[in-house]
């Protein structure tokens, strides 16, 4: 039968998948099938099938790309798997340890790796509903992103239905947008095109006396062009560039009931395996190996060849293969233990430092940082750079008006490498480190005798540590307030600090003329709308320095930034215990202390009133952090911003939870191996609340090993001594009924 004497229906589905099928080849393999004028013309024929027929016409369609225009902004997404980040190294040394202790977390001795391309884009959550696309997300901050499902839909490597028999109930994949490195190129071509004509036409306009049009900016990277094409109001848009799309990880993967178990995959590379067959773009360069010199062999390869690569790449992901294997890891709150990032050297580039300045931290150190001529690194303009003390500005040798190196480390922070000497005139000048506060004009001194960095000592009244405290409060790690940044915060606190005078702006008559909002971080709770509105902040404008309102809007009354800051001060009142105590800046109290104080005190005010040595000996505290908590307290005015808290209705204690039975009590557990409803972590947590001792090593004093697959060394050992040992439904009745469950 010929596509003639078909019906319409067959012939639509033949030019549906031939068309699809050249899309594949142009879009993930990089290799057309056909020229640009047979592929529309394919597409011309599907559209008069379907203008003949419009009953065949389905959201599917290739002709239906894209939808309908998008309005307003992004609806949020929450994650139902949160997007997690990735630690990196930046070393052979540094990954060989951390396979090493990858491998003895889990109990292994050894297990298979799979090593990917890193690529630099854009990460989004597509989410598949008995196989057909439901949404997309951004990653946004991890738990939560932004809805561009309209968009994805543009990019034509995208399939909205899995091409799966059965389907999954649901497959939440993550991948990679991206612009390839040649659309990248012919994109900022064609801007600069379009811009030398505006540029012509602008010098006409303004002969006439009429205003000029604005120029269009370059995108920087390939990376900030696929984000800005991806996060377009107008879909159209997206899809007049070709963004492509590489899948490398799931978030869920939920199959029908009538799936046997046994035909689950097991491996992250086996469902690749899947996602390729069902449509979805996998990249070719993954690679499964069983040790570190495989995946050294990967990143000496591409390291060497990065410009061969259609897209941009920062590094190679390395992650344990078997499903069971990241289980036993398990994550922390920001990245997962079983996957990490090898990042490839900087890139370098010179510029000129014109300054060297000072920076007041939320803690009183004073540290210098370089003002350097803006320069483009590593994709981004980088304007600042941390030199951390004045000991570091000798060490490194570098002059104010010296042409320096400059790079990114690990890509993201930019450090001032070292200064170019053979480019100095000797109009350089050294940089000298002041004796007073700039903030608050207070004398400089180290804390302790020794210390390098030097520090205010006026912790209560320095504006810089205020507006600095006021800003980590808000932080994610904290109370996670995140319309509480750091310019807001100086609204509030330090609105002097907004103002930045240099030789071509001077300061203004009257600069402190912009009144502070708050005197401390105790009144933060109690916020008002009519506090919000008297918040000034300085901003340059063409008539000069100017002050402006920060939370008001052009009538007077409050914006939407700051109904927004009330809501979420309203909402973090109720933050569990640790991130509290994280918010209050005690020098040395990050998240994992916070939360071993927060379990064994459960109320800031058992916290504020125990001893050194009651705080020393819960564990993972010690004698250091036991002395500044005690410090923190002993100040009167700090324990007033805690009783002004309470009044404003923060939660100052956690909530009252069921104590599990002590079905291990005095028993000591060990736990090897992969377990498939445990990660290592939960296992330990589980053991410990159930009154039991969670030991890492097996010896005769050990009661019971519970060995999941991959088990080594510790199984055997536990054989070797006769101690019990355990399978995971084992463990199970062991946690429930203890050692008589068994």
């Amino acid at each position: 039968m010929t596509e003639t004497t078909a019906s319409p229906q067959a012939r639509w589905r033949q030019l549906v998948a031939t068309i699809r099928a050249h899309e594949r080849a142009y879009y993930e393999l990089d290799a057309p099938s056909v020229s640009d004028a047979e592929f529309d013309a394919l597409m011309g024929r599907l559209r008069q099938l379907e203008a003949e027929h419009p009953a065949l016409v389905t959201p599917n369609s290739p002709t239906q790309r894209p939808g309908g225009r998008a309005s307003g902004d992004f609806a949020e997404v929450r994650h139902a798997t949160p997007m997690l980040s990735l630690d990196n190294v930046f070393s052979e040394s540094e990954l060989r340890e951390w396979m090493e202790r990858a491998l003895a977390d889990a109990g292994l001795e050894e297990t298979e790796w799979l090593a990917e391309l890193k690529i630099d884009g854009l990460s989004v959550s597509l989410v598949y509903e008995n196989g057909q696309l439901a949404r997309a997300a951004t990653r946004g901050d991890g738990a939560t992103g932004e809805d561009v499902t309209a968009n994805v839909m543009t990019i034509a490597s995208v399939p909205r239905t899995l091409t799966a028999d059965p389907a999954p109930s649901l497959l939440d994949v993550r991948g990679e947008v991206f612009l390839p490195t040649a659309a990248f190129a012919a994109l900022n071509n064609a801007i600069a095109r379009d811009n030398e004509a505006t540029a012509a036409h602008n010098r006409l306009l303004e002969a006439g006396g009429k205003r000029p049009r604005a120029l269009r900016k370059l995108f920087a990277n390939p990376r900030n062009a696929a984000a800005g094409s991806l996060r377009q109001k107008d879909p159209s848009v997206t899809a007049a560039r070709p963004l492509a799309l590489l899948v490398h990880g799931i978030g869920t993967l939920t199959w029908p009931d009538a799936v046997a178990p046994a035909a689950l995959p097991r491996r992250q590379s086996e469902v690749y395996g899947l996602l390729e067959a069902w449509g979805l773009p996998v990249s070719p360069r993954n690679r499964v190996t069983d040790g570190l010199a495989g995946v050294v062999a990967m990143i000496d390869h591409y390291g060497a060849h990065r410009g061969e690569i259609d897209h941009q790449i920062d590094g190679i992901v390395v992650k344990a293969d078997d499903f069971a294997v990241q289980r036993a890891l398990g994550a922390n709150s920001r990245a997962p233990r079983w996957a990490v990032a090898y990042k490839y050297p900087p890139e370098e580039v010179n510029t000129k430092l014109l300054d060297i300045q000072v920076q007041v931290g939320r803690t009183g150190r004073v540290t210098p940082f370089g003002v350097m001529a803006p320069v483009t690194v590593a994709g981004s303009t980088v304007a600042f750079a941390t030199l951390h003390n004045a000991r570091e500005v000798a060490r490194k040798g570098v002059l104010i008006g010296d042409t320096v190196v400059l790079r990114k480390a690990g890509d993201v922070i930019p450090e001032i490498v070292a200064p170019v000497t053979e480019l100095r005139t000797g109009a350089e000048r050294a940089f000298v480190m002041p004796a007073n506060c700039p903030s608050c004009g207070t004398a400089l001194a180290p804390e302790k005798a020794g210390e390098v960095d030097l520090r205010c000592p006026n912790a209560r009244g320095c504006r810089a540590q205020i507006a600095g405290r006021i800003e980590h409060l808000g932080s994610r790690g904290a109370l996670d307030v995140d319309s509480l940044g750091q310019e807001a915060a100086l609204a509030l606190a330090d609105p002097q600090a907004t103002l930045r005078p240099s030789a071509d702006r001077p300061a203004p008559a009257g600069q402190d003329a912009a009144v502070p909002v708050l005197d401390s971080e105790a009144g933060l709770f109690a916020l008002r709308a009519e506090d919000l509105i008297r918040a000034q902040v300085w901003r340059w404008t063409a008539d000069g320095w100017q002050l402006k309102a920060f939370f008001a809007n052009e009538s007077g009354e409050l914006g939407k930034a700051g109904q927004i800051l009330l809501e979420q001060l309203a909402e973090a009142k109720t933050r569990p215990l640790w991130r509290l105590l994280v918010a209050l800046s005690i020098r040395r109290v990050g998240p994992s202390a916070a939360r071993a104080l927060a379990a064994h005190f459960g109320a800031i005010g058992a916290i504020a009133d125990a001893a050194a040595e009651e705080l020393a000996a819960v564990e993972g505290v010690g004698p250091g952090i036991a002395e500044s908590i005690r410090e923190w307290f002993a100040a009167d005015w700090r324990r007033a911003i805690i009783s002004a808290w309470e009044a404003a209705g923060v939660q100052l204690s956690a909530p009252a939870e069921a104590a599990a039975p002590q079905t291990l009590a005095g028993l000591t557990v060990v736990v090897t191996g992969a377990l498939e409803g445990f990660t290592r972590e939960s296992a330990k947590e589980a053991i410990a609340a159930r009154g039991g001792k969670a030991a890492g090593s097996v010896s005769a004093k050990t009661d019971y090993v519970v060995a999941g697959p991959g088990a080594g060394s510790k199984a055997a050992k536990a054989r070797e001594l006769g101690r019990p040992l355990l399978d995971e439904a084992g463990f199970v009745r062991l946690l429930e009924a203890g050692p008589a469950g068994l």
